[in-house]
């Protein structure tokens, strides 16, 4: 059952999360000094979201799009990959993983043929997709765009940051992955340029940043923020002092809002919740590599225009 948004409290366990929703405006912790005299705009609620499927307030009200971000609930996967694995690339059983993405298309109302998503390789690449095309023809790229209706977009994760953006008087949508190497190196400006040659414009788009590794799990070394400062000094924003000396915690939610932000999007919504920590309801690549597990699973986002 899809549910809005991810403002109000979802209960899980017995434990409540609690999530933000922001018009317009960015938020993470490491931002309030820079929008700290927007604050009183923002709007606060607390929508319910299913435990398989979190959807975006911004996005929910535009009657001919069909989005959402997949936790890993719901499928038939087991073990480390239990239970919505969408990846190929993982070491689940290939069946299992055809049945996950034809659960998730399902609850968007969508064939599983017609779920389209890339081989992802940390770059800066975006394809236009005018048909959809099956795993084996996927091709190396991280984003996809289209202005075709019944096209399901797909982006996989396990921490890094899936954008959704779309345009709502062109009818044109995009899909991002964004990890710190493929959102340093302009895989957001590239996906919005691609949405752009379709027809959208930019001061039209909404963005969603949907469940993402979280600061106060992602510590980096000390060479890690260098390239980040010689962007802009500004970007110092993202980082604050880890317990181990030298070493950082990197806002990759934030530092992605802020792009967008550049890009020139208004309106940007991004989900709190930390994928690191949230086992219950997300694959994490860097808890599984702590742990030194084998191998992780992979959460799917996903964005389609309503078909004819």
């Amino acid at each position: 059952m899809r549910q809005k948004g991810w403002g109000r409290e979802i209960q899980e366990r017995g434990r409540v999360f609690r999530r933000v929703f922001l018009w317009g405006f960015l938020w993470s912790p490491s931002m309030v000094a820079v929008y700290g005299l927007f604050l009183p705009s923002l709007v606060f609620h607390r929508p319910k979201t299913s435990l398989s499927m979190i959807a975006s307030d911004v996005f929910q009200s535009y009657s001919f799009l069909r989005h959402g971000f997949f936790t890993r609930q719901g499928g038939v996967s087991e073990g480390l990959h239990a239970s919505l694995n969408v990846g190929y690339g993982s070491q689940d059983k290939p069946e299992h993983v055809t049945i996950n993405r034809a659960r998730a298309m399902a609850q968007l109302g969508l064939s599983a043929d017609r779920l389209t998503t890339v081989y992802q390789i940390h770059s800066a690449t975006p394809v236009t997709v005018e048909r959809p095309w099956t795993w084996s023809e996927a091709p190396k790229a991280d984003a996809l765009v289209t202005a075709t209706p019944g096209i399901a977009l797909g982006i996989l994760t396990a921490d890094c940051a899936p954008v959704l953006l779309a345009d709502p008087e062109a009818r044109v949508i995009g899909a991002a992955h964004a990890g710190w190497r493929g959102a340093q190196s302009g895989v957001i400006s590239a996906t919005i340029q691609a949405m752009v040659c379709l027809g959208a414009r930019v001061e039209r788009m909404a963005a969603a940043i949907g469940p993402c590794i979280g600061q106060s799990s992602y510590e980096v070394g000390p060479e890690f923020p260098a390239p980040f400062l010689a962007e802009t000094p500004e970007n110092q924003l993202f980082f604050t002092p880890a317990g181990r000396a030298g070493h950082f915690l990197f806002d990759l939610g934030g530092y992605v809002a802020r792009k967008l932000q550049e890009s020139g999007i208004v309106t940007v919504q991004r989900c709190p919740f930390d994928t690191a920590v949230e086992e219950t309801l997300f694959f994490s690549y860097r808890r599984s590599t702590l742990r030194k597990e084998p191998d992780y699973g992979r959460m799917l986002s996903s964005i389609a225009l309503e078909p004819f």
